[in-house]
């Protein structure tokens, strides 16, 4: 029987990681005068709802423009 050597090449290793209102989240470790506060996160291209606290879902759609939502956001304290 011949014996088959072992190879050392390394096995590529892939990892996915998703968070619940990631972008949210980090604003306020950075902000923590926003814990309390719902908030959205807007893009900086056209201004549209990228990420949203849990306690701001229920008044905003992911992917809406403020221009949309500037009045529920004022309502709403968002």
């Amino acid at each position: 029987m011949a014996s088959q050597a072992l190879s050392n090449k390394p096995t590529p290793v892939f990892g996915l990681a998703d968070g619940n209102a990631f972008y949210a989240s980090c604003e306020r470790v950075f902000r923590p005068d926003l814990a309390k506060v719902p908030i959205v996160v807007l893009s900086s291209n056209d201004g549209c709802v990228i990420a949203r606290s849990y306690d701001a879902k229920p008044y905003v759609k992911m992917g809406a423009p403020y221009f949309q939502i500037k009045d529920v956001l004022r309502q709403y304290g968002i």
